[in-house]
């Protein structure tokens, strides 16, 4: 990660393998996380049932269900992260480096965050139009276990029966609340954490090993995915709910929307689920910058990085 020499050259190919490594890394973390996500969903969906926190939610479906239903929606949670880490990832990356080509090295490092921001706010925007099909499949798994048996299965029937924007896309809007919020905090938040900690050791990442910048990938992700996790869960709550079989009524998406809104209430849609999503989001955030870091070089790629010209400090 040293910034003392040539970056590059970043080519097609080099945009590629950022976005295999982010597809990879989002893929993992976030099928891993599976029954987590399936408790929180629960939570978010039916609190007059689960109402006594994460670790009783979990005791509560394997009891009611069998462990198996913790991996409810595995299989669109993993297809459909992994088309989402590609776009994001790889939209981050190119979105960065065209603004240093841009803006020129000086420019663009002094005005990094502002960069992170643009940049994730694009690459999820483009990513969010390949998720929210299969968000609204994995929703609609884990709040009925008998709609279908999978992903396969539930995909037409959804259609069939919902259409294609009420099926699929009803949680767009919720999805891109959610995630724009979501992926600005946490790619701007976690390069500032990171130069904080590299600061607060006084070392340059050039100057670690490999394990120890993982380490510090692996802490600032844990703050980076706090802090996305608080900003965007009001959107997540909203997005679980919409999703729902009748849920808000049967007008457009909108409408939809602002009636569950009032139903659910300020408390509830900010506080409600909070503490199992940031314990999921701050895990799997960590996760992903670390696997995303360990896969760059293992296929051949090396991460750009802003490069103070004045310094050539990273």
């Amino acid at each position: 990660m040293s910034g003392e020499h040539q970056q590059g050259p970043f080519t097609a190919m080099y945009f590629i393998k950022s976005a295999l490594a982010g597809g990879i890394c989002c893929s993992i973390t976030h099928g891993s996380l599976t029954p987590v996500d399936v408790v929180k969903t629960r939570i978010q969906l039916e609190p007059q049932v689960y109402n006594k926190g994460m670790i009783s939610g979990f005791r509560q479906i394997i009891a009611n269900e069998g462990a198996g239903a913790l991996l409810t929606g595995f299989g669109p949670t993993a297809l459909g992260y992994f088309v989402q880490g590609w776009f994001k990832f790889g939209g981050v990356e190119f979105f960065k480096v065209q603004a240093n080509d841009i803006l020129g090295a000086e420019t663009a490092f002094n005005n990094r965050v502002a960069v992170y921001l643009g940049a994730s706010a694009g690459a999820e925007f483009i990513a969010d139009i390949f998720l929210t099909p299969l968000e609204a499949t994995r929703i609609r798994l884990v709040s009925d276990p008998k709609f279908a048996s999978g992903l396969a299965d539930a995909f037409p029937k959804i259609l069939k029966q919902d259409g294609l924007i009420r099926g699929f896309y009803a949680g767009f809007g919720p999805i891109l609340f959610k995630q724009i919020p979501y992926t600005m905090a946490k790619f701007s938040v976690q390069g500032s954490a990171a130069e904080q900690m590299y600061a607060a050791i006084g070392k340059k990442p050039s100057e670690l090993s490999d394990s120890q910048n993982i380490a510090v990938s692996l802490g600032s992700g844990v703050v980076a995915g706090v802090a996305a996790a608080i900003v965007s869960h009001p959107a997540d709550t909203l997005l679980s709910m919409v999703n729902k079989e009748g849920a808000g009524g049967n007008g457009s998406i909108t409408s939809r929307l602002v009636n569950l809104a009032r139903q659910t209430g300020f408390k509830r849609l900010f506080l409600n689920g909070l503490g199992p999503r940031c314990v999921m989001v701050g895990t799997l955030t960590a996760g992903q910058f670390a696997v995303f870091d360990a896969v760059m070089p293992l296929i051949g790629a090396e991460k750009f990085h802003f490069v103070d010209p004045k310094s050539g400090a990273h």
